[in-house]
């Protein structure tokens, strides 16, 4: 028997659509059927998440152990370095302050080597007439005479810092005492005017004055107190000494 399909797109339909169909929520249906125990399988999850965080901090924590190592031996040589540029410095520096100690000692003997030269100098042009002294003292001394044998000693070995020693020489204050007399007062206050305006003199003051006799003349005794003044040495004209020999 001979059948005429007169419709021919029916028969296309019907065999596409009695083909196989992709059912989703049965699929989900059947993995929710096969899972029995989710709890195990998130505790298996965890800990596969636990040990690929470990290995990874693990791995993180060795690159950062071996640049804590690296950066730790520059740190020694750097340490080890300017350590023995330290050590080189505390030794210059030891040598520098023997040096300039040295000099400046020098210089306070040199400076100090006139002192009572000056004195008697100055006295003796500030002294004005009818004024003759009795007598003319002084207290201390000059010259840098204190702690002469102290010297910067180098920079011990075993690694202690070395205690600073001061290169400035310590000088002694000068003063004199003037006693004299005078038959005018108003020489006296010439006299310490004079002294006052000396560089080499200074803080002049009157100690006492009084009325006395001398040789059966009425005088006027007075004590005069000051200090010596080291002034600049570019101020002190030095001149040489020459002695003729016959």
């Amino acid at each position: 028997m001979i059948e005429i399909n007169l419709l021919p797109g029916s028969g296309k339909k019907s065999r596409r659509g009695g083909g196989p169909k992709l059912d989703i929520g049965a699929m989900f249906a059947g993995v929710r059927d096969r899972i029995r125990e989710p709890w195990l399988i998130g505790a298996v999850a965890s800990s596969a998440l636990a040990l690929a965080l470990c290995g990874w901090l693990f791995i993180a924590q060795g690159k950062r152990e071996a640049t804590l190592d690296e950066e730790l031996q520059k740190a020694v040589q750097d340490s080890t370095r300017y350590a023995s540029v330290l050590r080189e410095r505390e030794k210059a520096e030891a040598r520098r302050d023997t040096v300039l100690r040295s000099l400046n000692l020098i210089r306070a003997i040199d400076d100090d080597r006139f002192v009572w030269p000056h004195v008697l100098d100055e006295v003796s042009r500030a002294l004005p007439p009818y004024t003759w002294l009795v007598s003319l003292g002084f207290t201390g001394a000059g010259q840098g005479t204190s702690a002469i044998s102290t010297v910067a000693a180098p920079a011990p070995a075993d690694g202690k810092k070395r205690r600073r020693v001061e290169t400035a020489v310590p000088r002694d204050s000068i003063r004199l005492r003037v006693v004299g007399n005078t038959v005018d007062i108003q020489a006296l206050t010439r006299f310490m005017k004079q002294l006052e305006s000396s560089p080499f003199l200074e803080n002049v003051q009157l100690a006492k004055s009084e009325r006395g006799q001398d040789n059966g003349k009425e005088v006027t005794q007075f004590q005069l107190d000051m200090m010596y003044s080291r002034p600049d040495p570019s101020l002190v004209r030095r001149v040489p000494l020459a002695v003729s020999v016959r």
